[in-house]
Parts: C-alpha cells; sequence; structure tokens
C-alpha cells in the first residue's frame, strides 16, 4: 500500500517552552484508508495537524507527503490536502453556498463545475434552509456542516476533519459519518481527529493515540483491543431493590456498585454465560430496567492511555 504521509522524528516546541508539544513522533499514514487521531485535550492533536498541513514548521524531524518534502515545499501542500477549518473567519460573511462555490474555484475547479459540486453539496447536507444567512449568524453546528461541505469540493486525495460531528444533531452526525465512509470508498485518504470515540470506531481503519505530545499507541482498533483487559463488562439497572445485588456481583467478578440499583462487572470471558444465567435466575428478567452486555472497546483502551501510560 502507498504511503500518502511518512512522519519522522516529529517534534515541536514553542518559542519560549522547555515542553515538546510534539515528541520525537514517527508513524506513516497509508493512501486509502480512514486514520483516525485520537487523545485528550493538549495533547498535541492540533500542533501536528498544522505541522503536516503546513501551518506550522516543525522544530525538528521531516514530514513526506506523497514523496516530497513538505516541510520544504509547503506551497504543494494544498494541491493534495483539505483540511476543515476550525473557524469559518475569513469566510464569515459569505452565504454557506458562496463559501463552498469560491473554495471550489480557488481549488481550481472551473465555474461551472464548483456550481455544479456546490449544488450536490447544498443538497446532500440540507443547507438550503440557511441558504440565506452568512456563515458569522449561523450556529456552531451549522458553521460545522459548512465548514465540513467546505472541506470535501475539490475532492482533494487527502481530507482532514477535525471533530465533524461536534455539535450536530443525530441525524446529520449520521450523515457526516455516512459521507466520510463513501469518500473513502471511492480512494480519499481520511485523517480524522474525533473526541467521539465511540461513533468513530465503526470507520476508523487504523489508529494513532496521542498523549503529552507522544504517540503512545497505533494500530488497527483490533490490535490495541487485544492489547487491554479482556474481561467482559455487564451492565445491570434495577428497577427496584434487590437485598443480595452487592453479593451476587461479587461472586461473578470484579464488581463495583455505583447506586444502590446500578451495578457493574468485569467478569473473564468464559463465565460471561454462565454470569448471565446466574443474574436471570436471581434476580429475574422483571426487575431488570436495563442490561448491557459490552466487549473491549477502542473507548477503553483511549481512557487507558490518557493517563500517559503506554501500552505493553
Amino acid at each position: 500500500m502507498s504511503i500518502v504521509y511518512r512522519i519522522q522524528h516529529l517534534t515541536k516546541i514553542y518559542k519560549g517552552s522547555t515542553q515538546k508539544a510534539n515528541d520525537d513522533l514517527t508513524f506513516d499514514i497509508r493512501e486509502g484508508e480512514i486514520f483516525g487521531l485520537l487523545g485528550p485535550n493538549g495533547a498535541g492533536k492540533s500542533t501536528l495537524l498544522h505541522q503536516i498541513t503546513g501551518l506550522l514548521r516543525p522544530s525538528s524531524g521531516s514530514i513526506l507527503l506523497f514523496g516530497f518534502d513538505a516541510r520544504a515545499r509547503t506551497d504543494l501542500i494544498s494541491h493534495y490536502v483539505a483540511i476543515q477549518p476550525q473557524r469559518m473567519t475569513a469566510l464569515a460573511r459569505l452565504y454557506p453556498a458562496e463559501a463552498i462555490y469560491y473554495t471550489g474555484v480557488f481549488r481550481g475547479l472551473t465555474p461551472a463545475e464548483a456550481r455544479k459540486q456546490t449544488a450536490q453539496l447544498v443538497e446532500e447536507f440540507e443547507l438550503q434552509k440557511i441558504r440565506r444567512t452568512c456563515i458569522h449568524q449561523l450556529s456552531g453546528g451549522e458553521q460545522k456542516l459548512v465548514a465540513f461541505a467546505v472541506t470535501l469540493i475539490g475532492n482533494r486525495p487527502v481530507q482532514i476533519f477535525d471533530e465533524p460531528t461536534n455539535e450536530l444533531d443525530p441525524k446529520i452526525r449520521r450523515v457526516v459519518w455516512e459521507k466520510l465512509q463513501q469518500q473513502n470508498r471511492a480512494g480519499t485518504t481520511i485523517i480524522l481527529v474525533t473526541h467521539n470515540v465511540l461513533e468513530a470506531e465503526r470507520i476508523i481503519q487504523r489508529v494513532g493515540i496521542i498523549s503529552h505530545g507522544r504517540l503512545m499507541a497505533l494500530g488497527t482498533p483490533g490490535e490495541l483491543k487485544a492489547r487491554i483487559d479482556q474481561r467482559v463488562r455487564l451492565e445491570l439497572h434495577l428497577k427496584n431493590e434487590y437485598e443480595h445485588f452487592a453479593e451476587l456481583l461479587s461472586s461473578l467478578g470484579d464488581a463495583h456498585l455505583l447506586t444502590r440499583l446500578h451495578g457493574i462487572v468485569l467478569c473473564p470471558r468464559n463465565v460471561v454465560q454462565s454470569s448471565i444465567n446466574s443474574v436471570l435466575t436471581q434476580i429475574g428478567l422483571d426487575r431488570i430496567d436495563d442490561f448491557r452486555i459490552l466487549t473491549p472497546s477502542l473507548e477503553n483502551v483511549y481512557l487507558q492511555l490518557e493517563g500517559g501510560k503506554d501500552l505493553d
């Protein structure tokens, strides 16, 4: 598989600081994949994005984009990469369709093709209802959606999205995730930065987790999940109190009684079925308000590494 980005020993120290915002980052992003970049606030994700898009010069290290030196040829980056703007400042006085259209022309589309793609994006993301409102007057979610559409126009081979579903309602979030998958199926390399780990896990193919400026883990979601606690989590919410609730949970595994009606137990995989049977037999289905069975998720990996601890 071809390499889109080859990042080696990338380090950034801001002027006046001794702390490394990015600390010796080395990894590849492959052509045609959806690459997730996860980490808590202040982990160094934005600094990394600004460096690979030519907005910030690294203190040391190298960045190759499709084989060329992106540090030396920052003028070429925009021909290959589109990044979702976090703030629509430069376009704030335009209507949404104008912002999308002029971005398309700036990226080399003919006026006719820019109008065609703009019309498609306006329809796809239901922007007609805000077509007569300037961007600076839109809500945060509406601005986010316009920024998403602005990123898509021109079909750059690499598209970077930073928290694309923040502030969006559930219906539009689903449209956004489906659009990202559609773009990827067409061959686009997607780089996705998000805190919405549970939703992103459905589409991410490979993930890097950053904490304190360092790359803590890299691999497919399956590979990373295999390296953490593999016990299954049983979570119970009762409708009314059960006298032996704590005692039952403790007998099944590592138990955590959160309230008198809400408990969690982590149990080995080979006893999950017998544990479920014990719950249903002793408590009874009519007394259970909610019963969830959860296997390890990418969110578990993310939460484990948030404290800056490497995976073994």
